[in-house]
């Protein structure tokens, strides 16, 4: 049973900020730390502040010779079963983060020459290095880590989706980065069949690590060998082509190189060149979210329907009776047409102490797409406000100034005001363009129609297309693109 069917929220995957886990059993995703690293919001951030502190005061323990230290550090890693996240068959018990493992990976962190040579400079390392480590174990340690994070990312859905959330509940060993301390105490916690759960967002997900032994020694180690080998005169690996040219396999190099995480260590340790241009690629080419296809399959959930969201929100009835459904169902198309540029959904986000609210309120976490580009631009707009108006009336300057009213330069000044229909469109529009001519604050209108055009170019966008059948003189929008708002911000500056 999926957390959206047990707590009847009436929602699908497609429109969650979290992954929709099974109460009992386990989904195959994991948490991979260098992912919250290259995410730029601040809940990221803080995740990736608790994952370095803690990695940091795990190697100053081994290269001080602290076994104590270091004992205290890692004996309070825990099995954590409550993000339901690995591959345990049946009930979700947990991937091994027990006492006998804990040990092992303590005895290997200290035997290894990575932590002591500054080979190991975060987590997300201890893949390449140490023996006994991979995807699972870093994500549950991850895990174990950000377990303050998590509560208060489960809180928040919680309070958003109207779960009920459980008093005085053990919150399970929390790191604090600020005295580099394992802490504990109570406090509010999901408890599905009596067993706690966190949610985890669904843009820091993946189905592997994004830095592995594998692709370090293929890809970046084995070449820099081959260079080497031909360097050499006396080399073995080196054999003559048919018109006299050197060569050298790498097939030859990684019978010759290749081995476990040790042999890794001290390939590197002389080669430090590679694993630093190595790290500095992957930073720049961070890994994908799972997209809606790869989330349906990881969590066994039906596919993203575009067309069924937006159908829901247009056979909303208008009128203020009808308000929050609207507002809902406007939430739930936009959440799915925006992932994964727009995240961590606020809806009736307060602000200003409390003396403002804005109806939903969404973290930019893009890189590219039009949101992405709004950012270069140099236009405040780490967060997107969105205003849902579902009235019978025309919109004017109150309702403009409403959503103008939240905006600030930290908070960011770009918005969606959502309607259903409006006669004198284009006066409103030109009242959205004076605002953004005069005020530098950019109000995208989206009426009923506007937003059939969206979805439409979102579905032609993730739509597989035969090249046999592909117009050549239209280009086909990409995922992300939203050409709708693009022209509509270029009006408003133009």
């Amino acid at each position: 049973m999926r957390v959206s069917e047990y707590y009847k929220l009436g929602r699908t995957q497609p429109t969650l900020d979290f992954v929709d886990v099974d109460v009992e059993t386990d989904t195959p995703v994991y948490i991979d730390p260098s992912t919250l690293k290259n995410l730029p919001d601040e809940w990221s951030s803080q995740c990736y502040t608790m994952l370095s502190t803690f990695f940091h005061s795990v190697v100053d323990a081994i290269t001080h010779g602290d076994p104590h230290r270091l004992r205290e550090l890692l004996v309070r890693l825990q099995e954590p079963n409550e993000t339901h996240f690995g591959l345990s068959k049946g009930k979700s018990r947990g991937r091994g983060l027990g006492p006998y493992l804990v040990q092992r990976i303590s005895k290997n962190l200290t035997v290894s020459k990575a932590a002591e040579t500054g080979l190991l400079e975060d987590l997300e390392d201890t893949a390449l290095f140490i023996e006994g480590i991979g995807k699972d174990i870093i994500s549950d340690v991850t895990t174990n880590i950000i377990r303050g994070m998590l509560i208060s990312y489960t809180q928040s859905m919680a309070s958003m989706y109207e779960m009920e959330l459980r008093e005085g509940i053990n919150s399970g060993l929390v790191w604090n980065p600020a005295v580099c301390e394992w802490e504990e105490g109570n406090t509010r916690m999901l408890v599905p069949l009596g067993n706690p759960l966190l949610l985890v967002p669904k843009v820091a997900v993946r189905h592997d690590l994004h830095l592995t032994k594998e692709d370090y020694f293929r890809n970046h180690l084995a070449p820099t060998l081959q260079d080497e080998e031909l360097d050499n005169p006396g080399s073995k690996l080196v054999q003559t082509a048919k018109n006299g040219r050197k060569f050298v396999t790498k097939m030859d190099v990684e019978m010759e190189y290749g081995g476990g995480k040790e042999k890794m260590v001290d390939l590197s340790v002389t080669r430090t060149q590679v694993l630093r241009a190595y790290k500095e690629e992957k930073r720049k080419k961070p890994s994908h979210p799972l997209d809606h296809d790869e989330l349906s399959q990881a969590t066994g959930t039906k596919p993203v329907n575009y067309r069924k969201l937006l159908k829901a929100v247009l056979d909303t009835p208008s009128g203020a009776e009808h308000a929050t459904e609207y507002h809902r169902r406007v939430h739930g198309v936009l959440s799915a047409i925006f992932y994964p540029w727009l995240t961590y959904p606020i809806v009736e986000h307060p602000l200003d102490q409390t003396r403002k609210r804005v109806d939903i309120t969404y973290t930019n976490n893009a890189k590219d797409g039009f949101f992405g580009w709004v950012m270069r631009q140099g236009h405040p707009s780490s967060h997107i406000f969105v205003e849902c108006k579902n009235y019978h009336s025309e919109l004017g300057n109150p309702e403009l100034d409403q959503l103008c009213g939240r905006f600030s330069p930290l908070r960011g000044k770009v918005g969606l005001l959502l309607c259903r229909s409006l006669a004198e469109k284009e006066r409103f529009l030109q009242r959205c363009r004076d605002t953004a001519l005069s005020r530098h604050e950019f109000v995208l209108l989206l009426d009923d129609d506007d937003l059939s055009t969206l979805v439409d170019e979102v579905v032609t966008a993730h739509t597989p297309v035969d090249p046999n059948e592909l117009d050549e003189e239209q280009e086909r929008p990409y995922p992300g693109e939203f050409r709708l708002l693009f022209e509509r911000f270029r009006k408003l500056v133009s």
